[in-house]
């Protein structure tokens, strides 16, 4: 070991210290007094009604655990979105679980809370994976109505997939634990079956203040919509439980009865382990973001045995292409390498750039993994395309556009971590979130952009200062170097994982010794979706 890889273990490792102490903050919601007053009323806390639910000692995932940081601060703030979503084991059949936090503004749903739900639904739906609600919410939060009620995104497609997953005959259940009104009555009400706390839950379209506003009736909650009224008058909910726990037992028989599902066939052999020590990754991944460093050191602590076959290893050279197995599964690997490198013209290429030699390698290579039906695993460490007159002349735009094309036809799962770098177009041919990844993750050293900082705040100094002197703003020296540094810090806070995390770009920010468990976890759910299209191209130019 050298005094480089001391220093970056140092460094990489107060970054995992921050992303433990940040994911404590969001895990705690509305605070410990809200949490104390769901107590008081008899009701455990969303993160506690997930933990009940999931089996003991099994893995689980949370996706979304950012959503919302830092954002609505201006309304009181939303950590976690105001709702928690985990893919876990409930009688050892792997589900996904959306749980409202009735401590962060009564559970009520901002913008990002549709966004992070209808991810939840998306994630079911692509898998096949049965989905929980665990209900307690106040509705729309009013004073965002308009962001969140008509829109394709927005709330009311929530229950177009609840109807689209019964359809296709995914599982859905619901366990009314709180407040459920209006619109968002219809959710539990749209899954397979419902379950109803005794005194605790509710459901109406209307409550009894509305209603005696509407029509002039006075009633109270519970004889208009509690679990006495739909379990043996309305028949609207198919069970009653005493409490929180009684409910989410009766999820647990519920789904243990539940069928096994059809095998997609994705190979898996035994598990297996790196053999190289899994905690070198801390020292290998570079303090700064432009330090090269080699992408197969981080691979060999990723997969199985520490073993991989690489695909034209001698032919561009900047994307790595591999074969090998996660936990067990096999998997394609298509990964930046961000040493500097030579190609077959003994020339020096970039390492974290894309080359035509190396899209037309990647392109080759996806197709296969297509043909095989193996899942695909893109290791995102990318500054982008290159560019300038060779490389335009090479064809690195037809070359960009067939990787790009391969990507985005392809059948078998796709699986994204972000390592380093995520820039420009770098982003979508290594399958960043607008193409479609079963699960898209960052490790705490990620930074997502258009472009990188130095080269954004170079192009944005220009415009801001073009634009003040013909405002006729006299521009020192001095004012050029402190307009530079405002930009820097508001463009190095916008390409953070938090903040791509916060608007569920990415799924999670996840501690990079935690990746394999991401992995295997995502290709067993997607193993329960057998692939229903063939692998087709299109139209590329060649």
């Amino acid at each position: 070991m050298d005094l480089n890889f001391n220093k970056n273990e140092d460094f990489n490792k107060l970054q995992l210290s921050e992303l433990k102490k940040r994911l404590l903050k969001v895990q705690k919601g509305g605070g410990q007094s809200r949490i104390d007053k769901q107590h008081e009323k008899g009701k455990l806390t969303a993160r506690e009604r997930i933990d009940y639910l999931l089996d003991k000692n099994a893995d689980c995932i949370e996706i979304g655990a950012f959503a919302g940081d830092d954002m609505y601060e201006e309304h009181g703030g939303c950590p976690s979105a105001g709702v928690v979503v985990k893919i876990g084991y409930i009688s050892k059949k792997q589900c996904i679980v959306v749980a409202n936090d009735a401590t962060v503004k009564a559970g009520a749903w901002f913008p990002i809370t549709a966004k992070k739900n209808l991810r939840a639904q998306e994630i079911a739906i692509e898998n096949k994976l049965p989905i929980i609600y665990l209900v307690d919410s106040a509705g729309v939060y009013l004073p965002m109505q308009d962001e969140i009620f008509p829109d394709k995104e927005h709330f009311g497609r929530i229950f177009r997939n609840n109807a689209v997953m019964s359809s296709m005959g995914i599982t859905q259940i619901s366990a009314i634990m709180g407040s459920c009104v209006a619109g968002g009555a219809y959710l539990p009400i749209m899954s397979d079956e419902a379950i109803i706390v005794d005194k605790t839950a509710s459901i109406f379209l209307a409550g009894s203040y509305l209603v005696k506003a509407a029509i002039g009736e006075s009633i109270d909650n519970e004889t208009l919509g509690g679990a006495t009224t739909h379990s043996e008058i309305s028949g609207v909910t198919d069970y009653k439980a005493t409490d929180d726990k009684d409910a989410l037992d009766k999820i647990k028989n519920i789904v243990s009865k539940i069928g096994n599902p059809e095998n997609a066939g994705f190979n898996r052999i035994e598990r297996g382990t790196p053999k190289e020590d899994e905690q070198d990754i801390y020292g290998i991944l570079p303090k700064l973001r432009t330090d090269p460093y080699d992408m197969k050191d981080i691979m060999k602590r990723l997969v199985d045995n520490s073993d991989f076959e690489e695909y034209k290893a001698g032919y561009g050279k900047t994307i790595i292409c591999a074969y090998a197995r996660i936990d067990g599964w096999a998997v394609g690997i298509v990964a930046n390498q961000r040493k500097v490198v030579k190609n077959a013209k003994k020339e020096m290429q970039f390492g974290g750039v894309i080359y035509s030699d190396s899209a037309d390698k990647a392109t080759r290579f996806i197709a296969n993994c297509n043909q095989k039906k193996i899942p695909l695993l893109f290791l995102q460490d990318v500054t982008g395309f290159m560019v300038g007159s060779k490389s335009e002349h090479g064809g690195i735009i037809k070359d960009g556009a067939k990787m790009v094309n391969a990507v985005s036809n392809s059948v078998v799962p796709k699986f994204t971590v972000v390592i380093g770098n995520s820039y420009g177009a770098g982003n979508y041919a290594m399958c960043g979130k607008a193409y479609d990844p079963r699960l898209i993750v960052a490790w705490p050293s990620a930074r997502l952009a258009v472009m990188g900082g130095a080269q954004a705040a170079k192009v944005l100094l220009q415009i801001e200062t073009a634009t003040r002197k013909k405002q006729g703003e006299k521009i020192t020296p001095e004012k050029e170097q402190e307009i530079l540094q405002t930009i820097e810090a508001r463009y190095d806070e916008q390409t953070s994982p938090y903040y791509a995390a916060s608007r569920i770009w990415t799924d999670a920010i996840i501690n990079p010794l935690d990746t394999r468990k991401w992995i295997s976890m995502g290709i067993e759910a997607a193993n329960q979706a057998p692939i229903e299209k063939p692998f087709n191209m299109g139209v590329i130019q060649v």
